[in-house]
């Protein structure tokens, strides 16, 4: 044997093996069948029925030979469990997306709900956003680790779960109270964040490391009743009214946290003039009054949020009704002593004839936010500058609510994501003509392997 074939051997052996990376159009393409497949599966909570997807998901696990274990937490409730091991070197990812969908108004829609129509570059149907499109991106992603064999430092455990859609006792508290062992890890992909895509081209990624938490109350003005023809002043309904009034006009103090701080510095970065000079100037009560008018969702994300959203009193059109209610949806920033909110607003509703009583429900827990300085948030802002290096990865809280809360309350680093989506596919979210585009559902399958083989792979 030469000398230089020895050193090419040499060299061989001692290079290290480049993994096979997967054909990102097929993926797609499959992404996009298994999500029509899903969406075809009516989920509708209530009553949920999401046995029936988690069967269909183990069969295919079945077929690529991937062990999985189901988990019924009530007649029709199915939740779905897989792993992939890894060396055990590192904690285990969690992927995970929930398999309910909220119910629809057939007659509004102008394709079948549950059709999974793949036309125009859409898959559409009710889930096919939120949050089937994370579902299949998960799945795929789960099936090309297996198919690739790609070597691992970490478990990657998969997980669909229940009653997301408002009933988390069917869904991610079961697998937290029953069967934590099996779900436990690290890190956690979820729901939770946002791809804006304006003019055809991806503006930021948005993760969310927090979340704003439900804090459902009402208001019970209490007065006498009589006939309507007479003007009390103690009618409960124009109590409740001027309560309510105050209420709705009325702006909490605005407390930043590391999540929203980072958010709005960097989308500072990439917004016009007149809009950045709101979002470095926040401090200003003139500002957070534009940001009102101007984008709700923002101002949201400043405060503690309080909305009216149901009214109840009166039984007759002549009857002064002895009690009138209005409920409210309140949502609280993580760290909200509820107590104290709950006396300031006592002190803006100023009438001792309207209690204010805590409705009780499935809430989240208050959680510690995810940290910004992760190797998980890190991938995935290297994702993001791989796919769409023109755009910017920004931390957000969500003024929703996810599953993401009750695993951040176990210590798990949770990152909220979804796939790329215009305004208009937005608004379509628990509305009418959900969609997803195939091609955003592609670059979901590549971002979420990029951050998913940086931190798990050897």
């Amino acid at each position: 044997m030469t000398t230089l074939a020895r050193v090419l051997m040499l060299l061989c052996i001692a290079a290290p093996m480049v993994a096979q990376q997967p054909d990102f159009t097929a993926a797609r393409d499959e992404a996009a069948r298994n999500l029509s497949a899903l969406v075809k599966i009516n989920t509708s909570n209530p009553p949920g029925h999401e046995a029936e997807a988690a069967q269909w998901l183990k069969q295919l696990f079945d077929r690529e030979g991937i062990e999985s274990q189901l988990f019924d937490s009530g007649p029709g409730r199915g939740n779905i469990v897989a792993r992939l091991k890894g060396d055990g070197s590192a904690r285990p990812i969690l992927l995970m997306a929930h398999l309910d969908v909220v119910p629809v108004e057939p007659d509004k829609w102008t394709r079948q709900p549950f059709g999974g129509e793949i036309e125009g570059g859409y898959v559409w149907g009710r889930g096919s956003a939120d949050d089937k499109g994370m579902l299949a991106a998960n799945l795929e992603v789960f099936l090309t680790l297996h198919r690739l064999k790609l070597p691992l430092k970490r478990d990657v455990i998969f997980l669909a779960e229940a009653g997301e859609e408002g009933t988390p006792e069917w869904g991610i508290n079961f697998m937290i109270e029953k069967h934590w062992d099996l779900i436990a890890s690290e890190f956690a992909l979820n729901e939770g964040g946002d791809i804006e895509v304006r003019n055809n081209r991806v503006q930021y990624v948005s993760v969310a490391t927090t979340e704003k938490i439900p804090r459902g109350m009402k208001l019970v003005a209490h007065g006498s009743s009589g006939h309507g023809s007479m003007p009390r002043l103690d009618d409960p309904i124009t109590h409740l009214g001027a309560a309510v009034g105050k209420l709705g006009f009325w702006q909490p103090p605005m407390r930043l946290n590391e999540t929203t701080r980072t958010f709005f510095a960097r989308l500072a970065t990439i917004s016009s003039p007149e809009d950045a000079q709101l979002y470095t100037h926040l401090d200003d009560p003139a500002v957070q009054k534009k940001i009102w008018e101007k984008n709700i969702q923002y101002n949201s994300m400043l405060r503690t949020s309080i909305s009216p959203t149901m009214l109840r009193g009166g039984v007759k059109n002549n009857v002064i009704p002895a009690e009138a209610e209005a409920t409210l949806d309140i949502r609280a920033l993580p760290d909200e002593d509820m107590k104290n909110f709950v006396q300031e607003m006592k002190q803006v509703i100023n009438d001792p004839a309207v209690e204010i009583v805590p409705v009780s429900g499935n809430e989240r827990p208050p959680s510690p936010p995810s940290g910004l300085d992760t190797v998980m948030f890190h991938a995935l802002e290297n994702a993001q500058k791989k796919l769409w290096p023109d755009a910017i990865t920004l931390p957000v809280m969500p003024t929703w609510a996810t599953d993401s809360a009750q695993l951040r309350s176990k210590g798990v680093q949770c990152y909220g994501i979804f796939p790329p989506m215009t305004d208009d596919d937005r608004s379509r979210f628990h509305g009418n003509d959900e969609r997803v585009s195939v091609e955003g559902l592609g670059q979901f399958v590549q971002f979420i392997w990029s951050a998913v083989t940086q931190v798990a792979g050897k």
